[in-house]
């Protein structure tokens, strides 16, 4: 069977194998050609002075990593339609209850773009973080 291929422009294309199943949480994954690669290096709960916020809550800290992804991205001169793939991170990591809580805080930055993606459970994180995301991009200059 053939892949299903979607284009993105900017000669990005999301690639959806015909035997790999497509839950509705699958982002497929993506390909670019663009000419500068952004590295994000893991973005944490912090306020804008490196204080946690929402010890203990998830979906305190998920708004707070993807707000600081966004401002990471910006000062890069990247913007998120151009982010090809993040990793997280999730402490304890239980798909049915953090999924959606991750999802809707992802959507905040992003909307209905969604760049491939690894969501891993971890141990632990620095004390009291529940989350770190990383991010790829790919700018067109």
């Amino acid at each position: 069977m053939a892949s299903r291929v979607a284009d993105f422009g900017h000669d990005a294309r999301a690639h959806q194998p015909a035997r790999l199943a497509y839950p509705q949480h699958l982002h497929p994954g993506r390909g670019g050609t663009g000419s500068r690669l952004v590295f994000v290096a893991g973005q944490e709960p912090e306020d804008t002075e490196g204080r946690l916020v929402g010890p203990g809550d998830l979906a305190v800290q998920a708004r707070q990593v993807f707000a600081n992804l966004g401002r990471a991205l910006t000062a890069a001169g990247a913007v998120p339609d151009e982010v090809a793939r993040i990793t997280i991170y999730v402490v304890d990591y239980n798909r049915d209850e953090h999924l959606p809580v991750i999802e809707e805080a992802r959507v905040s930055l992003f909307g209905d773009h969604k760049p491939a993606d690894s969501l891993i459970g971890v141990d632990r994180l620095s004390p009291g973080y529940l989350i770190e995301v990383e991010a790829i991009a790919v700018t067109g200059g």
